[in-house]
């Protein structure tokens, strides 16, 4: 029986992402706020994941979830992985 192939994450919707386009913003400033948006969304995650609140976060805490997502990849291949790159 094979499992259900996962839905990958949309770290910036259609629509936020047409958001940052009508901003008047130059274009360095749009990338900024789009991957300020990604950011945010990643954060929540590693959040849920971790059980602690995004506020209570430390940098630590965030470098050793990419590192258990990063060995996920290795070990068992990108489709385990929560990040698909």
């Amino acid at each position: 029986m094979t499992q259900p192939e996962q839905q990958p994450v949309q770290f910036l919707t259609p629509e936020e992402s047409a958001d940052v386009d009508k901003a008047l913003l130059a274009s360095h400033e749009k990338f900024l706020t789009r991957l300020t948006i990604s950011s945010l969304r990643l954060l929540k995650h590693i959040a849920g994941d971790t059980g602690i609140p995004v506020e209570e976060l430390t940098h630590q805490q965030v470098i050793d979830w990419f590192e258990k997502d990063s060995k996920i990849r290795r070990e068992q291949g990108s489709e385990a992985a929560f990040l698909k790159w």
